[in-house]
Protein backbone atom coordinates (compact mmCIF):
# COMPACT_ATOMS: atom_id res chain seq x y z
CA UNK A 1 0.00 0.00 0.00
CA UNK A 2 0.98 3.61 -0.47
CA UNK A 3 2.66 4.93 2.76
CA UNK A 4 0.70 8.18 2.47
CA UNK A 5 -2.59 6.24 2.42
CA UNK A 6 -1.55 4.33 5.56
CA UNK A 7 -0.72 7.64 7.28
CA UNK A 8 -4.07 9.19 6.36
CA UNK A 9 -5.95 6.08 7.52
CA UNK A 10 -4.16 6.15 10.88
CA UNK A 11 -4.91 9.86 11.36
CA UNK A 12 -8.57 9.36 10.59
CA UNK A 13 -8.79 6.40 13.03
CA UNK A 14 -7.11 8.43 15.78
CA UNK A 15 -9.45 11.37 15.21
CA UNK A 16 -12.50 9.16 15.29
CA UNK A 17 -11.31 7.51 18.51
CA UNK A 18 -10.76 10.88 20.17
CA UNK A 19 -14.10 12.15 18.90
CA UNK A 20 -16.29 9.27 20.07
CA UNK A 21 -14.48 7.83 23.12
CA UNK A 22 -15.47 10.69 25.47
CA UNK A 23 -19.08 10.32 24.36
CA UNK A 24 -19.06 6.57 25.04
CA UNK A 25 -17.37 7.05 28.41
CA UNK A 26 -19.67 9.83 29.55
CA UNK A 27 -22.71 7.79 28.50
CA UNK A 28 -21.61 4.70 30.42
CA UNK A 29 -21.18 6.41 33.77
CA UNK A 30 -24.67 7.93 34.02
CA UNK A 31 -26.22 4.60 33.04
CA UNK A 32 -24.33 2.84 35.82
CA UNK A 33 -25.33 5.47 38.37
CA UNK A 34 -28.93 5.28 37.25
CA UNK A 35 -28.94 1.51 37.64
CA UNK A 36 -27.77 1.88 41.23
CA UNK A 37 -30.53 4.38 42.01
CA UNK A 38 -33.28 2.07 40.73
CA UNK A 39 -34.35 -0.03 43.73
CA UNK A 40 -34.09 -3.78 43.70
CA UNK A 41 -37.07 -5.80 44.90
CA UNK A 42 -36.71 -8.84 47.15
CA UNK A 43 -39.70 -10.87 48.34
CA UNK A 44 -38.98 -13.38 51.10
CA UNK A 45 -42.05 -15.61 51.13
CA UNK A 46 -42.43 -18.10 53.97
CA UNK A 47 -44.73 -21.10 53.68
CA UNK A 48 -47.38 -21.91 56.32
CA UNK A 49 -45.81 -19.64 58.95
CA UNK A 50 -48.23 -18.86 61.76
CA UNK A 51 -49.07 -15.28 62.72
CA UNK A 52 -47.76 -15.73 66.27
CA UNK A 53 -44.50 -17.60 65.63
CA UNK A 54 -41.88 -14.87 65.12
CA UNK A 55 -40.09 -13.16 67.99
CA UNK A 56 -41.28 -9.78 66.74
CA UNK A 57 -44.83 -11.14 66.76
CA UNK A 58 -44.55 -12.08 70.42
CA UNK A 59 -43.14 -15.62 70.47
CA UNK A 60 -40.27 -15.98 73.00
CA UNK A 61 -39.68 -19.67 72.28
CA UNK A 62 -37.98 -19.57 68.86
CA UNK A 63 -35.53 -16.69 68.24
CA UNK A 64 -35.87 -15.15 64.77
CA UNK A 65 -33.38 -12.24 64.90
CA UNK A 66 -32.85 -11.89 61.14
CA UNK A 67 -36.51 -11.79 60.20
CA UNK A 68 -37.09 -9.46 63.15
CA UNK A 69 -34.39 -7.14 61.80
CA UNK A 70 -36.58 -6.41 58.78
CA UNK A 71 -39.24 -5.11 61.14
CA UNK A 72 -36.68 -3.27 63.27
CA UNK A 73 -35.17 -1.57 60.24
CA UNK A 74 -38.50 -1.00 58.55
CA UNK A 75 -42.20 -1.56 59.10
CA UNK A 76 -44.19 -4.38 60.71
CA UNK A 77 -47.81 -4.63 59.60
CA UNK A 78 -50.16 -6.01 62.24
CA UNK A 79 -53.03 -6.34 59.74
CA UNK A 80 -51.25 -7.77 56.71
CA UNK A 81 -53.46 -9.98 54.55
CA UNK A 82 -52.89 -12.42 51.71
CA UNK A 83 -55.11 -13.36 48.78
CA UNK A 84 -56.08 -16.84 49.91
CA UNK A 85 -56.13 -19.19 52.90
CA UNK A 86 -53.74 -21.66 51.29
CA UNK A 87 -50.68 -21.85 49.10
CA UNK A 88 -51.54 -21.58 45.42
CA UNK A 89 -54.30 -18.92 45.37
CA UNK A 90 -52.25 -16.79 47.77
CA UNK A 91 -49.26 -16.93 45.40
CA UNK A 92 -51.44 -16.13 42.41
CA UNK A 93 -52.67 -13.01 44.20
CA UNK A 94 -49.17 -11.94 45.18
CA UNK A 95 -47.81 -12.36 41.66
CA UNK A 96 -50.69 -10.62 39.88
CA UNK A 97 -51.63 -8.04 42.50
CA UNK A 98 -55.31 -8.91 42.27
CA UNK A 99 -57.98 -11.15 43.76
CA UNK A 100 -57.27 -14.56 42.22
CA UNK A 101 -60.97 -15.44 42.17
CA UNK A 102 -61.42 -12.68 39.57
CA UNK A 103 -59.63 -14.86 37.03
CA UNK A 104 -60.83 -18.23 38.32
CA UNK A 105 -57.82 -19.13 40.45
CA UNK A 106 -59.88 -20.15 43.44
CA UNK A 107 -58.70 -23.54 44.69
CA UNK A 108 -55.43 -25.12 45.76
CA UNK A 109 -54.08 -27.85 43.43
CA UNK A 110 -52.11 -30.60 45.17
CA UNK A 111 -50.32 -33.76 44.14
CA UNK A 112 -50.90 -35.07 40.61
CA UNK A 113 -53.46 -32.33 39.99
CA UNK A 114 -50.49 -29.96 39.51
CA UNK A 115 -49.74 -31.86 36.29
CA UNK A 116 -53.22 -31.66 34.76
CA UNK A 117 -53.90 -29.39 31.76
CA UNK A 118 -55.52 -26.12 32.70
CA UNK A 119 -54.24 -26.15 36.27
CA UNK A 120 -52.04 -23.10 36.53
CA UNK A 121 -51.73 -19.33 36.45
CA UNK A 122 -53.35 -18.16 33.19
CA UNK A 123 -50.92 -16.77 30.63
CA UNK A 124 -53.14 -13.71 30.20
CA UNK A 125 -52.35 -12.58 33.75
CA UNK A 126 -49.44 -10.14 33.98
CA UNK A 127 -47.15 -10.91 36.89
CA UNK A 128 -44.91 -8.60 38.88
CA UNK A 129 -41.98 -10.47 37.32
CA UNK A 130 -43.18 -9.63 33.80
CA UNK A 131 -43.70 -5.96 34.65
CA UNK A 132 -40.25 -5.64 36.21
CA UNK A 133 -38.59 -7.68 33.47
CA UNK A 134 -40.08 -5.40 30.80
CA UNK A 135 -38.62 -2.43 32.68
CA UNK A 136 -35.09 -3.82 32.47
CA UNK A 137 -34.95 -5.88 35.66
CA UNK A 138 -33.28 -9.28 35.89
CA UNK A 139 -35.81 -11.57 37.53
CA UNK A 140 -35.33 -14.75 39.52
CA UNK A 141 -37.56 -17.26 41.28
CA UNK A 142 -35.91 -19.52 43.82
CA UNK A 143 -37.99 -22.11 45.63
CA UNK A 144 -41.64 -23.06 45.38
CA UNK A 145 -43.71 -22.17 42.31
CA UNK A 146 -47.10 -23.94 42.73
CA UNK A 147 -48.67 -22.08 39.83
CA UNK A 148 -48.91 -25.03 37.46
CA UNK A 149 -46.62 -27.98 36.89
CA UNK A 150 -46.76 -28.31 33.12
CA UNK A 151 -44.73 -26.53 30.45
CA UNK A 152 -47.45 -23.97 29.73
CA UNK A 153 -47.15 -22.54 33.23
CA UNK A 154 -43.39 -22.63 33.70
CA UNK A 155 -41.94 -19.59 35.53
CA UNK A 156 -40.02 -18.68 32.36
CA UNK A 157 -43.41 -18.07 30.73
CA UNK A 158 -44.43 -15.71 33.53
CA UNK A 159 -41.54 -13.27 33.43
CA UNK A 160 -38.71 -15.00 35.27
CA UNK A 161 -35.21 -15.12 33.78
CA UNK A 162 -33.98 -17.73 36.23
CA UNK A 163 -35.66 -20.51 38.19
CA UNK A 164 -34.28 -22.91 40.76
CA UNK A 165 -36.79 -24.91 42.73
CA UNK A 166 -39.85 -27.11 42.24
CA UNK A 167 -43.31 -26.65 40.75
CA UNK A 168 -45.68 -28.55 43.08
CA UNK A 169 -47.04 -27.66 46.54
CA UNK A 170 -44.29 -29.18 48.64
CA UNK A 171 -40.95 -30.97 48.64
CA UNK A 172 -38.84 -32.98 51.03
CA UNK A 173 -35.98 -31.02 52.54
CA UNK A 174 -33.79 -34.13 52.44
CA UNK A 175 -34.62 -37.27 50.43
CA UNK A 176 -34.55 -40.84 51.75
CA UNK A 177 -32.64 -42.14 53.66
CA UNK A 178 -33.05 -38.73 55.35
CA UNK A 179 -29.43 -38.24 56.37
CA UNK A 180 -28.54 -35.27 58.55
CA UNK A 181 -32.13 -34.57 59.59
CA UNK A 182 -34.78 -35.64 62.06
CA UNK A 183 -37.95 -36.54 60.19
CA UNK A 184 -41.52 -36.82 61.49
CA UNK A 185 -44.02 -38.05 58.92
CA UNK A 186 -47.78 -38.46 59.01
CA UNK A 187 -49.15 -41.99 58.90
CA UNK A 188 -52.71 -43.27 58.96
CA UNK A 189 -51.57 -46.32 60.93
CA UNK A 190 -48.50 -46.55 63.15
CA UNK A 191 -46.35 -49.68 63.56
CA UNK A 192 -47.74 -52.12 66.11
CA UNK A 193 -50.98 -50.17 66.43
CA UNK A 194 -49.30 -47.38 68.42
CA UNK A 195 -51.02 -44.04 68.91
CA UNK A 196 -49.62 -40.48 68.88
CA UNK A 197 -45.92 -40.46 67.96
CA UNK A 198 -43.91 -43.56 67.06
CA UNK A 199 -40.20 -43.03 67.66
CA UNK A 200 -38.03 -44.94 65.20
CA UNK A 201 -34.33 -45.45 64.70
CA UNK A 202 -32.05 -43.22 62.66
CA UNK A 203 -34.13 -40.08 63.16
CA UNK A 204 -37.22 -41.26 61.27
CA UNK A 205 -40.43 -41.00 63.30
CA UNK A 206 -44.16 -41.24 62.51
CA UNK A 207 -47.32 -39.76 63.97
CA UNK A 208 -51.03 -40.36 63.38
CA UNK A 209 -52.40 -37.18 64.92
CA UNK A 210 -54.15 -36.23 61.68
CA UNK A 211 -55.27 -39.70 60.67
CA UNK A 212 -53.77 -39.60 57.18
CA UNK A 213 -50.53 -40.25 55.34
CA UNK A 214 -47.87 -37.74 54.35
CA UNK A 215 -48.55 -36.50 50.79
CA UNK A 216 -46.32 -37.79 48.00
CA UNK A 217 -44.62 -34.43 47.61
CA UNK A 218 -41.67 -35.60 45.52
CA UNK A 219 -43.62 -37.70 43.00
CA UNK A 220 -42.79 -36.29 39.55
CA UNK A 221 -41.67 -33.09 41.26
CA UNK A 222 -37.91 -32.77 40.86
CA UNK A 223 -35.71 -29.88 41.88
CA UNK A 224 -34.95 -28.12 38.60
CA UNK A 225 -32.60 -25.45 37.40
CA UNK A 226 -34.32 -23.63 34.60
CA UNK A 227 -36.14 -26.50 32.99
CA UNK A 228 -33.77 -29.36 33.79
CA UNK A 229 -33.81 -31.65 36.85
CA UNK A 230 -30.78 -31.52 39.12
CA UNK A 231 -29.57 -33.67 41.98
CA UNK A 232 -29.55 -31.52 45.12
CA UNK A 233 -27.64 -32.83 48.12
CA UNK A 234 -27.98 -29.90 50.56
CA UNK A 235 -30.86 -29.47 52.99
CA UNK A 236 -33.34 -27.66 50.79
CA UNK A 237 -33.56 -24.41 52.78
CA UNK A 238 -29.76 -24.18 52.64
CA UNK A 239 -29.77 -24.89 48.92
CA UNK A 240 -32.31 -22.12 48.29
CA UNK A 241 -30.17 -19.78 50.40
CA UNK A 242 -27.08 -20.66 48.37
CA UNK A 243 -28.90 -19.91 45.12
CA UNK A 244 -30.39 -16.64 46.40
CA UNK A 245 -27.05 -15.32 47.64
CA UNK A 246 -25.46 -16.28 44.32
CA UNK A 247 -28.26 -14.57 42.36
CA UNK A 248 -27.69 -11.29 44.24
CA UNK A 249 -23.93 -11.55 43.87
CA UNK A 250 -24.13 -12.15 40.12
CA UNK A 251 -26.65 -9.41 39.44
CA UNK A 252 -25.64 -6.64 41.86
CA UNK A 253 -24.53 -4.45 38.93
CA UNK A 254 -28.09 -4.13 37.61
CA UNK A 255 -31.64 -3.80 38.94
CA UNK A 256 -33.03 -7.18 39.96
CA UNK A 257 -36.16 -8.81 41.32
CA UNK A 258 -35.68 -11.83 43.57
CA UNK A 259 -38.68 -13.89 44.63
CA UNK A 260 -37.36 -16.31 47.25
CA UNK A 261 -40.30 -18.61 47.91
CA UNK A 262 -39.32 -20.88 50.78
CA UNK A 263 -41.02 -24.21 51.34
CA UNK A 264 -40.22 -23.83 55.05
CA UNK A 265 -42.02 -24.26 57.34
CA UNK A 266 -44.39 -26.36 55.21
CA UNK A 267 -44.47 -30.10 55.80
CA UNK A 268 -42.87 -32.61 55.66
CA UNK A 269 -41.38 -31.99 59.08
CA UNK A 270 -37.61 -32.34 58.72
CA UNK A 271 -35.18 -30.52 60.99
CA UNK A 272 -31.48 -30.33 60.16
CA UNK A 273 -29.21 -31.74 62.88
CA UNK A 274 -27.40 -28.45 63.54
CA UNK A 275 -30.69 -26.71 64.31
CA UNK A 276 -32.20 -29.62 66.22
CA UNK A 277 -29.25 -29.34 68.59
CA UNK A 278 -30.19 -25.73 69.34
CA UNK A 279 -33.60 -26.77 70.68
CA UNK A 280 -32.81 -29.79 72.82
CA UNK A 281 -34.75 -28.10 75.62
CA UNK A 282 -37.98 -28.59 73.64
CA UNK A 283 -39.05 -32.10 74.64
CA UNK A 284 -41.96 -32.43 72.19
CA UNK A 285 -40.25 -33.78 69.05
CA UNK A 286 -43.04 -32.39 66.88
CA UNK A 287 -42.49 -28.85 68.16
CA UNK A 288 -38.72 -29.23 68.23
CA UNK A 289 -38.55 -30.06 64.51
CA UNK A 290 -40.76 -27.09 63.69
CA UNK A 291 -38.47 -24.83 65.74
CA UNK A 292 -35.43 -26.15 63.88
CA UNK A 293 -37.07 -25.49 60.50
CA UNK A 294 -38.05 -21.95 61.45
CA UNK A 295 -34.61 -21.13 62.86
CA UNK A 296 -33.04 -22.49 59.68
CA UNK A 297 -35.21 -20.22 57.56
CA UNK A 298 -34.36 -17.27 59.79
CA UNK A 299 -30.65 -17.92 59.22
CA UNK A 300 -31.36 -18.01 55.49
CA UNK A 301 -32.99 -14.59 55.66
CA UNK A 302 -29.88 -13.37 57.49
CA UNK A 303 -27.62 -14.68 54.71
CA UNK A 304 -29.68 -12.90 52.05
CA UNK A 305 -29.61 -9.62 53.97
CA UNK A 306 -25.87 -10.00 54.51
CA UNK A 307 -25.29 -10.43 50.77
CA UNK A 308 -27.24 -7.24 50.12
CA UNK A 309 -24.88 -5.48 52.54
CA UNK A 310 -21.80 -7.00 50.89
CA UNK A 311 -23.04 -5.87 47.49
CA UNK A 312 -23.65 -2.36 48.80
CA UNK A 313 -27.36 -2.64 48.09
CA UNK A 314 -28.89 -2.53 51.57
CA UNK A 315 -30.25 0.99 51.13
CA UNK A 316 -31.20 0.42 47.51
CA UNK A 317 -33.36 -2.66 48.00
CA UNK A 318 -36.99 -2.88 48.96
CA UNK A 319 -37.35 -6.07 51.04
CA UNK A 320 -40.68 -7.70 51.84
CA UNK A 321 -41.17 -10.61 54.22
CA UNK A 322 -44.51 -12.39 54.62
CA UNK A 323 -46.12 -15.82 54.73
CA UNK A 324 -48.42 -17.27 52.08
CA UNK A 325 -51.11 -18.09 54.66
CA UNK A 326 -51.57 -18.90 58.31
CA UNK A 327 -50.11 -21.96 59.97
CA UNK A 328 -51.79 -25.38 59.98
CA UNK A 329 -51.54 -25.77 63.73
CA UNK A 330 -52.33 -29.49 64.13
CA UNK A 331 -49.97 -30.40 61.31
CA UNK A 332 -46.99 -28.24 62.30
CA UNK A 333 -47.69 -27.04 65.88
CA UNK A 334 -47.62 -23.52 64.33
CA UNK A 335 -49.37 -20.83 66.34
CA UNK A 336 -51.62 -18.15 64.85
CA UNK A 337 -52.33 -16.55 68.23
CA UNK A 338 -54.05 -14.30 69.06
CA UNK A 339 -55.97 -15.01 65.88
CA UNK A 340 -58.65 -17.63 65.42
CA UNK A 341 -58.40 -20.49 62.97
CA UNK A 342 -55.71 -21.92 60.75
CA UNK A 343 -54.73 -22.59 57.15
CA UNK A 344 -57.63 -23.37 54.83
CA UNK A 345 -60.25 -21.47 56.81
CA UNK A 346 -61.52 -17.91 56.45
CA UNK A 347 -60.89 -16.72 59.99
CA UNK A 348 -58.05 -14.29 60.61
CA UNK A 349 -55.60 -17.07 61.47
CA UNK A 350 -55.70 -18.25 57.85
CA UNK A 351 -55.48 -14.99 55.91
CA UNK A 352 -53.73 -12.51 58.25
CA UNK A 353 -50.00 -13.21 58.27
CA UNK A 354 -46.63 -11.95 59.51
CA UNK A 355 -45.88 -9.13 57.06
CA UNK A 356 -43.06 -6.58 57.04
CA UNK A 357 -41.17 -4.24 54.75
CA UNK A 358 -37.71 -2.70 54.83
CA UNK A 359 -36.37 0.11 52.67
CA UNK A 360 -33.60 1.85 54.54
CA UNK A 361 -33.60 5.60 54.22
CA UNK A 362 -37.04 5.59 52.60
CA UNK A 363 -39.43 4.33 55.27
CA UNK A 364 -39.26 4.84 59.04
CA UNK A 365 -37.41 2.20 61.04
CA UNK A 366 -39.31 0.36 63.74
CA UNK A 367 -42.74 1.52 62.58
CA UNK A 368 -45.72 -0.65 63.55
CA UNK A 369 -48.54 -0.07 61.06
CA UNK A 370 -52.02 -1.21 62.12
CA UNK A 371 -54.24 -0.39 59.13
CA UNK A 372 -55.08 -3.21 56.69
CA UNK A 373 -52.59 -3.90 53.92
CA UNK A 374 -52.52 -6.68 51.36
CA UNK A 375 -50.04 -8.78 49.43
CA UNK A 376 -51.53 -7.04 46.36
CA UNK A 377 -49.69 -3.93 47.52
CA UNK A 378 -46.28 -5.44 46.78
CA UNK A 379 -46.87 -5.25 43.01
CA UNK A 380 -48.30 -1.73 43.27
CA UNK A 381 -45.49 -0.50 45.54
CA UNK A 382 -42.81 -1.92 43.27
CA UNK A 383 -44.38 -0.38 40.18
CA UNK A 384 -44.76 3.05 41.78
CA UNK A 385 -41.17 3.21 43.01
CA UNK A 386 -39.19 1.54 40.22
CA UNK A 387 -38.44 3.66 37.16
CA UNK A 388 -39.98 2.40 33.96
CA UNK A 389 -42.32 -0.12 35.59
CA UNK A 390 -45.94 0.01 34.53
CA UNK A 391 -48.46 -1.89 36.61
CA UNK A 392 -51.51 -3.24 34.79
CA UNK A 393 -54.68 -1.27 35.47
CA UNK A 394 -56.28 -4.32 37.07
CA UNK A 395 -53.77 -4.44 39.94
CA UNK A 396 -55.80 -3.94 43.12
CA UNK A 397 -52.98 -2.99 45.45
CA UNK A 398 -51.76 0.45 46.44
CA UNK A 399 -48.34 2.04 46.81
CA UNK A 400 -47.65 1.65 50.51
CA UNK A 401 -44.78 4.13 50.76
CA UNK A 402 -46.91 7.32 51.11
CA UNK A 403 -48.90 5.65 53.90
CA UNK A 404 -45.71 4.75 55.75
CA UNK A 405 -44.03 8.13 55.40
CA UNK A 406 -47.15 10.02 56.56
CA UNK A 407 -47.79 11.61 53.20
CA UNK A 408 -51.11 9.76 53.06
CA UNK A 409 -52.95 9.28 56.37
CA UNK A 410 -55.83 7.36 54.83
CA UNK A 411 -56.60 3.64 54.89
CA UNK A 412 -54.90 1.54 52.19
CA UNK A 413 -57.89 -0.84 51.92
CA UNK A 414 -61.42 -0.18 53.08
CA UNK A 415 -62.65 -3.53 51.76
CA UNK A 416 -60.97 -6.92 51.24
CA UNK A 417 -62.68 -10.02 49.79
CA UNK A 418 -61.99 -13.78 49.78
CA UNK A 419 -63.77 -16.82 48.34
CA UNK A 420 -62.92 -20.49 48.10
CA UNK A 421 -65.98 -22.51 47.26
CA UNK A 422 -68.37 -22.42 50.19
CA UNK A 423 -65.83 -20.66 52.39
CA UNK A 424 -65.74 -16.90 52.06
CA UNK A 425 -64.94 -13.70 53.95
CA UNK A 426 -65.06 -9.94 53.68
CA UNK A 427 -63.35 -7.26 55.72
CA UNK A 428 -64.98 -3.84 55.47
CA UNK A 429 -63.53 -1.24 57.77
CA UNK A 430 -63.17 -2.99 61.12
CA UNK A 431 -66.01 -5.41 60.43
CA UNK A 432 -65.45 -8.99 59.30
CA UNK A 433 -67.97 -11.19 57.51
CA UNK A 434 -67.28 -14.96 57.47
CA UNK A 435 -69.07 -18.03 56.16
CA UNK A 436 -67.39 -21.39 56.61
CA UNK A 437 -69.32 -23.61 54.20
CA UNK A 438 -68.42 -26.78 52.39
CA UNK A 439 -65.61 -27.03 49.89
CA UNK A 440 -67.81 -26.39 46.84
CA UNK A 441 -70.92 -24.80 48.33
CA UNK A 442 -72.10 -22.96 51.46
CA UNK A 443 -74.37 -25.82 52.49
CA UNK A 444 -76.13 -24.89 55.73
CA UNK A 445 -73.33 -22.62 56.95
CA UNK A 446 -74.52 -19.27 58.29
CA UNK A 447 -72.94 -15.85 58.05
CA UNK A 448 -70.85 -14.75 61.03
CA UNK A 449 -70.03 -11.14 61.92
CA UNK A 450 -67.14 -9.83 64.01
CA UNK A 451 -65.89 -6.42 65.11
CA UNK A 452 -62.11 -6.70 64.67
CA UNK A 453 -61.49 -3.41 66.47
CA UNK A 454 -62.64 -5.08 69.70
CA UNK A 455 -62.42 -8.78 68.89
CA UNK A 456 -59.33 -9.67 66.88
CA UNK A 457 -59.76 -13.32 67.94
CA UNK A 458 -63.28 -13.53 66.41
CA UNK A 459 -64.87 -14.98 69.52
CA UNK A 460 -68.06 -12.88 69.66
CA UNK A 461 -70.34 -13.51 66.68
CA UNK A 462 -72.51 -10.38 66.31
CA UNK A 463 -74.62 -11.60 63.38
CA UNK A 464 -77.78 -11.81 65.48
CA UNK A 465 -77.07 -8.67 67.53
CA UNK A 466 -76.22 -6.45 64.54
CA UNK A 467 -78.65 -7.42 61.72
CA UNK A 468 -78.32 -4.07 59.92
CA UNK A 469 -74.54 -4.26 59.88
CA UNK A 470 -74.73 -7.88 58.76
CA UNK A 471 -77.06 -6.97 55.88
CA UNK A 472 -74.74 -4.11 54.85
CA UNK A 473 -71.71 -6.38 54.61
CA UNK A 474 -73.60 -9.14 52.83
CA UNK A 475 -74.69 -6.59 50.23
CA UNK A 476 -71.07 -5.48 49.71
CA UNK A 477 -69.97 -9.11 49.49
CA UNK A 478 -72.67 -9.97 46.95
CA UNK A 479 -71.68 -7.04 44.75
CA UNK A 480 -68.03 -8.09 44.76
CA UNK A 481 -68.93 -11.74 44.36
CA UNK A 482 -70.82 -10.85 41.20
CA UNK A 483 -67.57 -9.57 39.70
CA UNK A 484 -65.77 -12.90 40.16
CA UNK A 485 -65.19 -15.67 37.62
CA UNK A 486 -66.10 -19.31 37.78
CA UNK A 487 -63.26 -21.53 39.02
CA UNK A 488 -60.82 -22.64 36.34
CA UNK A 489 -60.35 -25.89 38.26
CA UNK A 490 -61.78 -27.60 41.33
Amino acid sequence: RNPMNRFVTACVATALTQLFSPIATSAAKPLGAQAKRIPNIVILFADDLGYGELSCQGNPEIPTPHIDSIANNGVRFTAGYVAGPNCSPSRAGLLTGRIPTRFGYEFNPTGAVNEEPGFGLPSAEITIAEALHDAGYTTGLIGKWHQGGTARYHPFRHGFDEFFGFTHEGHYFAPPPYKGVTTLLRRKTLPGGAQGIWMGQGGLHYHNKLGRNEPDYDANNPIVRGGQPVVETEYLTDALTREAVDFIDRHDDKPFFLYLAYNAVHSPLQGADAYMDKFVHIKDIHRRIFAAMLANMDASVGAVLEQLRKSGLEENTLVFFLSDNGGPTKELTSSNLPLRGSKGQMYEGAIRVPFMLQWKGKVPAGLVYEKPVSSFDIFATAAANCAGVTAPKQVEGVDLIPYLTGENDGVPHETLYWRQGGKTALRHGDWKLVRMGRRLSPGKAKWELYDLSKDISETNNLAAAKPDRLAELIEIWEKLNGEMSEPLFK
